[in-house]
C-alpha cells in the first residue's frame, strides 16, 4: 500500500522560504519516480518537480533555479526547499509516486496548503 504524507506547509511572506516534506512508504526509490504537484481551485495540476530513480531531477520553468527536490531513502522521505517565495506559488501541493514501468498509477497525497502572502 502506497501512502504519502506531506508536512511543513504554511503561511510565508514574498521571499520567503519553507520546507514541505513527505513521508513515504509502500515504495522504493530505485523503482520509483517522486516528487510535487501543486494546484489551485479550477486549474490543473501541474508538476513542479520530479525525482527520477538514478539521481536524475526535473523542474518546472516557474520554479527552476528556487527550489530544489532531495530525497532520502533511510528516512524514507522526498523534501522540496522552496526559496524566494512568490505570491503565484500559493496552492495546495501534492506529494507525488509513480511506478517506472508501463501502465502504472499516479499516486498523491492528502495536499498541504502553501500561502504566499505578506
Amino acid at each position: 500500500q502506497v501512502q504519502l504524507v506531506e508536512s511543513g506547509g504554511g503561511l510565508v511572506q514574498p521571499e520567503g522560504s519553507l520546507r514541505l516534506s513527505c513521508a513515504v512508504s509502500g515504495i522504493t526509490f530505485t523503482s520509483y519516480s517522486t516528487g510535487w504537484y501543486r494546484q489551485n481551485p479550477e486549474k490543473p495540476r501541474d508538476l513542479v518537480a520530479l525525482f527520477l530513480p538514478g539521481g536524475i531531477t526535473q523542474y518546472s520553468d516557474s520554479v527552476k533555479g528556487r527550489f530544489t527536490i532531495s530525497r532520502d531513502s533511510a528516512k524514507n522521505t522526498v523534501t522540496l526547499e522552496m526559496n524566494s517565495l512568490k505570491p503565484e506559488d500559493t496552492a495546495v501541493y501534492y506529494c507525488y509516486a509513480r511506478k517506472m514501468v508501463s501502465g502504472a498509477i499516479d499516486y498523491f497525497g492528502q495536499g498541504i496548503q502553501v500561502t504566499v502572502s505578506s
